[in-house]
């Protein structure tokens, strides 16, 4: 058995960090991490990425909501429609255990995003598997 973990990522229009204040009220959620594109490494950043008006905008949150830990921010990595900004996050002890996974649910898949390091992860990529699910994978 392997060490993955099923989780969401919220993704939001500009709008995370409203929502995280409203999901402390409405839910008792604590912050575990926030970080601002400004505090993202260069390799990192999105193409839609504007210094000038995005660099306050979510990078990446994590909250606590009910013992569970729940991945946030603000989207400028992908043109997804609303309705699919809520999605499977699976979290792993290892590299090698993502590319396993990966490489599994990569069969007549339409990868979003490779497999490569940030600067919260040593290993991530996303795709929607041939079932149309998307999923994002990731090393925590």
């Amino acid at each position: 058995m392997n060490s993955a973990q099923v989780e969401f990522m919220m993704q939001f229009d500009r709008q995370c960090e409203e929502a995280l204040g409203m999901y402390e009220r409405a839910f008792g959620a604590k912050r575990i991490l926030l970080m601002r594109f400004a505090e993202a490494a260069a390799k990192d950043l999105p193409p839609k990425y504007d210094a000038a008006c995005d660099k306050d905008l979510i990078f990446h949150a994590q909250m606590e909501i009910g013992g569970r830990r729940v991945m946030m921010c603000d989207n400028l990595f992908n043109d997804m429609p609303r309705g699919h900004s809520v999605y499977p996050v699976l979290t792993f002890k290892t590299d090698d255990e993502v590319r396993a996974a990966f490489g599994v649910l990569s069969e007549e898949a339409t990868i979003v995003s490779p497999l490569h390091s940030t600067t919260y992860s040593s290993c991530v990529g996303s795709l929607v598997d041939k079932f149309g699910i998307f999923w994002d994978l990731m090393v925590y």
